[in-house]
């Protein structure tokens, strides 16, 4: 999830009105043709065993319902397992595949991409301090070209703003694709699955709304994850919109809570890496 040039840990940036217009810039949805190709009836499963294996032993929920990962702990074999795993989705036709095997596919893709470029630069406090994308001011992994897919280089942003996110047009991407910081919904510790999906992405949605990096009301005003600030545009492209987005998945107290907001008050995200430092 790339928020380029955004927002310092944990700062709070008043919203400058109806919208959120002008509170950030953000990658825009830029659709890249060529991955729009699928086969309705394609009987092929892609195999997400090995990464499932690796969220279920270095995903660690913790009492304060952030999932962080215990990259500190994960042996070499582990992670040539998983540089195997990348190397077989690189193997895969994804135009061949139904639409929601390639929602899965590019998922589980971008989240193990990630997880190995962390490794990779393992230890850093931030994965913005892993300044590897091309250009002089580019900031974090997110430019680079970490793949290559039926021949085409793919970088993470290629992923999320040129492919997921123009491709199925549903909010709840923001929850499924994890950027590997504390402000940043949960990497999920179960891997998607062209089944699964839709529980997967539901249950993220409304695991981050009600948690308070996702929205919170403190002094009579509702402060929200940068999210819906910087991507605006896909919670409905106002305050309204991101307000009603919140009001679909909150529960108890934060939904009665919501009912009498009618603009947010400002936005905060914590770069901070989502380590967990202790060894297994």
């Amino acid at each position: 999830m790339h928020r380029r040039q955004f927002l310092t840990v944990a700062t709070a940036v008043p919203l400058l009105g109806a919208g959120m217009t002008g509170a950030t810039a953000a990658p825009a949805a830029d659709l890249w043709e060529y991955w729009t190709a699928h086969d309705p009836q394609s009987p092929i499963a892609v195999d997400h065993t090995s990464w499932q294996r690796f969220l279920s032993r270095y995903v660690m929920p913790s009492r304060d319902g952030i999932h962080r990962i215990a990259y500190r702990a994960v042996p070499t074999a582990d992670r040539d397992v998983l540089k195997a795993y990348l190397d077989d989705l690189a193997s895969v036709r994804a135009t061949g595949l139904t639409r929601d095997e390639q929602f899965a596919y590019w998922v589980n893709l971008y989240n193990a991409l990630t997880i190995d470029t962390v490794l990779a630069h393992y230890p850093v406090d931030s994965i913005r301090d892993i300044d590897i994308s091309p250009g002089l001011f580019a900031d974090g992994p997110w430019g680079r070209a970490l793949t290559e897919i039926e021949g085409r280089p793919v970088s993470l942003d290629d992923i999320e703003h040129r492919i997921l996110r123009p491709i199925w047009r549903d909010p709840r991407i923001h929850y499924a694709v994890n950027c590997a910081a504390l402000g940043c919904p949960n990497l999920a510790m179960t891997a998607y699955t062209a089944a699964g999906k839709e529980r997967l992405l539901t249950d993220s949605a409304s695991a981050f709304v009600n948690h308070d990096r996702g929205s919170m009301i403190a002094d009579g005003g509702l402060r929200v994850s940068s999210i819906y600030a910087w991507f605006d545009e896909d919670f409905g492209g106002s305050d309204a919109g991101v307000i009603a987005h919140l009001k679909q998945y909150a529960r108890g107290v934060r939904a009665l809570g919501l009912e009498a907001q009618t603009r947010i008050a400002g936005h905060a995200y914590d770069w901070r890496l989502n380590d967990k430092a202790a060894t297994l």
